[in-house]
Order: C-alpha cells, then sequence, then structure tokens
C-alpha cells in the first residue's frame, strides 16, 4: 500500500516504511524462534515498537505464530493488565475468523459474556476495566489459553517495567511462575527504562533473574537512515540534500522518532530540502505543540516548574541539587529540587539515566531553551 508521507511517525505501515535494523530483527526474530525470551531494552521513541511490528511481519513469524503485542504503558495495577491483555488477545486473534476466538474464550470463561459476534462472525469487545472481576484468575485463565492455543504464541508486553508500580506485590513473581511454565509461547518483555528494567532482569534477587535474552537497542546507523531518506525523496521526485539527515540525526542523538517527525515535516513541505530547513521545519513542530506546552507547565507547582525549565535549559542537567545549579537557575533549595525531581520523574516528564537528567520531550526541551 502506498501512502502520501513515507515517514511514518505512529505505528507500522510495511518493511518499505522501515529504516534498516535489519541486524536487529535478524537477531529478535532468530531468538524467538528458537524459543528464547528477550528482554528488550531502549529509550523510548528509539523505534521498540516498530522493530517489534517488523518482526511479526517477518515470513517465519507471521505464518507461524500468534503474535499479541500488549502495551501497560498507561496501566495501574494488575486488573489494567490483564484487561489490556484480553483486549489485545481478541483483536489480534479477529483476523482469524471466530473460530480463533471462540477457542480463546473457552478458556478465558470470565470474559465470554462481554464479548459477542455480528452476523459476520466479527468479535466484539463489550468490557470495561471493572469488568475484571478477579484479576489474578483471569490472568491464569490467558495463560491456560497460551499454553494450548492451536498455533504457537510471541506475546511482547510493552513497557514492562510498568509493574514494578503496581500496589500489588506478587505481580513479578506471578507472571514468572506462568511464564516458566508456558511452553506453547515466547515472551518479549520491552522496557525503556534502562535502570529499571536492568533490575528486573539482571538482579539475582528479581523473579526474572536469568530468564530472558538481553537486548539493547541503539539508534539506526546515521548512513542507513540517510539512504532511507534519500530513497523516499527521489520515489516522489524530490531532493533532499546531503547533511540534512545528519543535521537532524546529530540534534535528536539518532532517536528514531524525532527523525521520522522532522522528515515528515521537511517532506510535507517542501520538493527540495536543505540544510537550512530544518530549523523552519523543528519550529514548526514545536509551534504545533506550544499550546500544549504551556498546558503542562500550568499544571505543575512553582518549583516543578522551575526545575522543568532549567533541566530544559541545559539540555543534559547533572547534580541537580548541587549548590552551582540551585544558584544558577534561582531555584530555591536543593531539597525542593530534590522533592521536585522526584514529581517530574513520575510524570515523565524528564529522565534519568546515570544521574544526568533531560526532558523527555525534545522538542518541547528546545521550547524550554529558546522561547522562555
Amino acid at each position: 500500500m502506498t501512502i502520501d508521507n513515507p515517514f511514518i511517525t505512529y505505528g507500522y505501515e510495511s518493511a518499505e516504511y522501515f529504516c534498516d535494523r535489519q541486524e536487529e530483527t535478524h537477531l529478535l526474530t532468530t531468538l524467538l524462534t528458537n524459543g528464547n525470551h528477550v528482554a528488550l531494552i531502549s529509550p523510548r521513541r528509539m523505534g521498540k515498537t516498530g522493530l517489534l511490528n517488523h518482526c511479526f511481519a517477518q515470513s517465519d513469524i507471521q505464518q507461524k505464530y500468534y503474535t499479541f503485542l500488549i502495551d501497560i504503558y498507561a496501566t495501574k495495577n494488575l486488573q489494567d493488565m490483564v484487561f489490556q491483555m484480553g483486549r489485545t488477545i481478541v483483536t489480534r486473534l479477529k483476523p482469524w475468523g471466530q473460530e480463533a476466538v471462540d477457542r480463546f474464550l473457552q478458556f478465558v470463561t470470565s470474559l465470554r459474556t462481554g464479548i459477542s459476534f455480528d452476523g459476520q462472525g466479527n468479535a466484539s469487545w463489550n468490557l470495561g476495566v471493572g469488568d475484571i472481576k478477579s484479576p489474578s484468575f483471569t490472568l491464569e485463565e490467558i495463560f491456560n489459553y497460551l499454553k494450548e492455543a492451536n498455533k504457537r504464541c510471541i506475546v511482547a508486553i510493552d513497557e514492562f517495567q510498568t509493574i514494578a508500580d503496581y500496589p500489588e506485590q506478587n505481580v513479578e513473581a506471578l507472571l514468572r511462575t506462568y511464564v516458566q511454565d508456558c511452553r506453547n509461547a515466547v515472551f518479549v518483555f520491552s522496557g525503556s527504562q534502562k535502570s529499571m528494567m536492568s533490575e528486573i532482569f539482571s538482579s539475582p534477587a528479581r523473579p526474572f533473574y536469568q530468564s530472558t535474552s538481553l537486548m539493547f537497542l541503539k539508534p539506526v546507523a546515521l548512513t542507513a537512515y540517510e539512504s532511507f531518506a534519500d530513497h523516499h525523496f527521489k520515489l516522489s521526485k524530490k531532493q533532499i540534500d546531503p547533511g540534512v539527515v545528519k543535521a537532524i540525526y546529530e540534534r535528536f542523538e539518532g532517536t528514531t522518532w524525532y527523525l521520522q517527525k522532522v522528515l515528515n515535516q521537511l517532506y510535507a513541505t517542501t520538493d527540495h530540502a536543505a540544510t537550512d530547513d530544518v530549523e523552519r521545519a523543528v519550529t514548526q513542530i514545536i509551534r504545533q505543540n506550544e499550546e500544549a506546552y504551556k498546558d503542562t507547565l500550568f499544571q505543575l507547582t512553582a518549583r516543578q516548574r522551575d526545575l522543568l525549565v532549567a533541566i530544559g535549559q541545559e539540555g543534559k542537567a547533572s547534580q541537580i541539587t548541587g549548590m552551582q545549579f540551585v544558584k544558577r537557575h534561582h531555584l530555591s533549595s536543593a531539597s525542593s529540587v530534590q522533592k521536585a525531581a522526584q514529581a517530574l520523574l513520575e510524570k515523565q516528564l524528564i529522565t534519568q539515566q546515570q544521574n544526568i537528567y533531560e526532558v523527555y520531550d525534545k522538542f518541547m526541551a528546545e521550547w524550554l531553551r529558546f522561547q522562555l
């Protein structure tokens, strides 16, 4: 299928619109088809979800496996997670027909009354989160289905580190037990918080210790992105000058989503993209989101807002509770900075890696740096 703009910013279309990742695709596909569970780790927006969908589209997997990609980023507890698992599995089974969904419902009886079929046999999910009355029981039913499905299954759980914040204390141990006993499925545990994911899968004290192959996703090589961009501009009889992709790549540290977003903007607004156009494209994107950035600041306390601005202005901020940082940005005290940083981390407005703090949204960081 041909689309209007080849630089996809959401979802996955096909291999034609997917840049490189040949080695990663081969490695992940090989691991999964040989029965290995995988912990896939990288910062958000680096392309983990795209890679998973690309692997699921490979013929070795597409023809032989049921594939389920379950996003638990917005979940708050086990009930939310089980709801997402059930809904995703039903949605992914729909193309296989009513018989496939019926087989799922044979095992997951607690969800049966909330799923109906129209005259063409298409399943309809009519459940709300509150309809999951006993999450542990429904979770057991889902795993019973996975063990007995008529195809082998690959289950990817995206933003897996979210389970560490669930109020239930035994979720990791519970999942580890079910996963270990599920011989008909392999699992990908995908996460964006490196420290937490490493703790879950590398600490001897945690249930998932040494249960997976660890895979860290790095940026796509610059040369691959340059070839990808040049190819798609030429297909539409457009032109992109040498150095344009490099300018975007270096500005956003090779993060896939930002490359795609700026290239999408350039493709949409010019027939000949030059290096000077990059700044204009970034400015246009920031202006499109400016009201949302203002609303975000408005919802913060004064100390949280001041710290977010300070981190944005520095780009990469270290020793944020140190006296030099506090004085340089006219913040009230080290203790207030520490409290504000914790709140911003919980709101996922900033990230922390090895004591380096950054604003999560790189466009917002630029807006904070140059607009305030």
